[in-house]
């Protein structure tokens, strides 16, 4: 589906994957342009109902768009989920959908500066009213914490040189635009190796400070434990991921929570039979689902996500399971 110039991933197969009953509840924590949502809502009946969440301003505005009775949109940060749904008196739901890509236009508009592509602000958070901007980091970070978040979240091989570009660089003039950053990043790495020829130098780099910026994979770990207590027996969870740094949290996660000490490390080395720990809140559901060929001709975006799938099991919740896990 498309949603202005935004094309939902895997649409069909995380829709899918939710099981919609008819009178269902429903949450669409990344709202994005709605994409998601309204296909959600489209296989509701009259008495379900959608509650999107998301931290961008423009994700709601866009929200606004929506004029339906079953749905509510609450600007916040996905973390924030349980607030959310204590705040419209919902207790249990019946599904979760996570799309942890940055949606089109966010990319798209050189103002956000998310993108090398255009000339904006290094700015890149999703909720340009809280936190600290890249440019910002950039202008404060010494060589070594610049060559760590490049290194650790961009899994760019050369963050060492990279980082220390942009400490040389600025000491010239600060590293405000994208551009901008882009030239010092492609100086910096020259005609070295890549492994993928047709990947813009910047492309780690950008990354890397985007994930910096918004917390991303900390939220991610912080979230996913919070939404288990929320799922009624049956309920799903299903995630759409679109690195690996993040597929890797979603992966260990729904992994240690399938298992029958209820993903607590601590029980799985005790002396016990399996059949006397306590039962795993959640059940993975089929395999990781890639998109096909189809949706990434249509869609390159598309290319690099994977989604996992859970189920609620009727298992109680473990002592300290809501706790963070960064896997």
């Amino acid at each position: 589906m498309r949603d202005g110039e935004h094309v939902s991933v895997l649409l069909e197969e995380s829709v899918a994957a939710l099981a919609i009953r008819a009178g269902g509840v429903y949450v669409d924590g990344t709202f994005g342009r709605g994409g998601h949502a309204r296909a959600i809502l489209d296989r509701l009946g009259p008495a379900g109902r959608l509650v999107g969440i998301d931290r961008d301003p423009d994700s709601e505005r866009a929200a606004q768009a929506l004029p339906d009775s079953r749905f509510t949109f609450h600007r916040a940060w996905f973390s924030e989920i349980s607030d959310v749904l204590s705040a419209l008196r919902i207790d249990r739901v019946d599904g979760v959908l996570l799309d942890l890509g940055v949606s089109s236009p966010q990319i798209d508009d050189a103002e956000r500066g998310f993108s090398f592509r255009a000339d904006g602000p290094l700015d890149m958070r999703m909720d340009p009213t809280r936190g600290e901007t890249a440019a910002a980091f950039l202008a404060r970070a010494d060589a070594r914490e610049l060559s760590e978040v490049i290194r650790d979240y961009g899994e760019e091989r050369f963050a060492q040189s990279v980082a220390r570009a942009i400490v040389a660089a600025r000491a010239v003039a600060p590293v405000v635009r994208t551009r901008q950053l882009a030239a010092i990043v492609a100086q910096a790495l020259g005609s070295r190796p890549r492994g993928d020829r047709h990947q813009d130098p910047a492309t780690r780099t950008f990354q890397a400070l985007r994930i910096y910026v918004n917390g991303e994979l900390a939220e991610l770990a912080l979230t996913l434990p919070r939404i288990v207590p929320l799922l009624r027996t049956g309920g799903r969870l299903a995630v759409i991921s679109f690195h690996s740094l993040e597929d890797r949290i979603v992966k260990r996660f729904l992994a240690s929570a399938s298992q029958p000490y209820g993903g607590d490390p601590r029980l799985a080395r005790l002396p016990i039979a399996a059949a006397a720990l306590p039962g795993a809140p959640l059940a993975l559901v089929g395999r990781s689902v890639r998109p096909g060929a189809a949706e990434i001709a249509a869609n390159p975006r598309a290319r690099s996500a994977t989604l996992r799938v859970a189920e609620r099991t009727s298992h109680p919740i473990p002592p300290g399971f809501t706790a963070a896990r960064q896997g």
